[in-house]
C-alpha cells in the first residue's frame, strides 16, 4: 500500500468535525420541519378541542358526519377485501390447473431429453471416441516405427 493512500491530503484545511457537520445539514432541516409539523398538529388539536367544548351542537353534527364517513370507508374497504379475495382465488386456480400441468410436462420433457442424451452418449459418442483414440495410437505407432528419412 502506498503512503499517499494512508495520509490525508496536505492542502485539505477542513477538520473532520466540519466535514461531518456539513454532511448533517439536510437531516437537521428535516428534524426541524418534523418538530414544527408536530407542534402545529398539537396546536390544531388543542384548538379543535376548545372549539368542540364551547359548541356542543356543532360537535354532535361533526361526530355524525364522521360516523357516516367511517361507515362509507368501511364499505369501500370491505369491497376491496372481497375483490382481493376473488383475485387470490383466481391466482390459486391458475397455479393449480394451468401452471402445474405445464411444469409437469416440462419435467417429463427434460427427463426424456436426459434419457436421449445418455443413449446417444453410450451408443454413438463413446464408440467414436474409442475409434479415434485407437486410430491416434496406431498413427503414433506408425510414426515411431517409420524408418524413412525425416522431413
Amino acid at each position: 500500500m502506498a503512503e499517499n493512500d494512508t495520509l490525508p491530503p496536505l492542502n485539505d484545511t477542513s477538520s473532520p468535525v466540519e466535514t461531518v457537520a456539513a454532511g448533517n445539514k439536510i437531516p437537521t432541516i428535516w428534524i426541524i420541519l418534523g418538530v414544527v409539523f408536530f407542534l402545529l398538529l398539537v396546536a390544531g388539536i388543542i384548538v379543535a378541542v376548545t372549539v368542540m367544548v364551547k359548541n356542543p351542537a356543532q360537535t354532535e353534527t361533526f361526530r355524525d358526519i364522521m360516523i357516516i364517513f367511517m361507515a362509507f370507508e368501511s364499505l369501500i374497504i370491505g369491497l376491496a377485501l372481497i375483490i382481493m379475495l376473488v383475485q387470490l382465488a383466481r391466482l390459486t386456480n391458475l397455479l393449480q390447473y394451468e401452471i402445474r400441468p405445464i411444469l409437469e410436462a416440462t419435467n417429463e420433457t427434460v427427463s426424456s431429453l436426459r434419457g436421449t442424451s445418455k443413449f446417444l452418449s453410450d451408443n454413438l459418442v463413446a464408440p467414436v471416441v474409442k475409434a479415434n483414440s485407437s486410430f491416434a495410437a496406431l498413427r503414433r505407432a506408425i510414426e515411431l516405427f517409420d524408418f524413412r528419412r525425416p522431413k
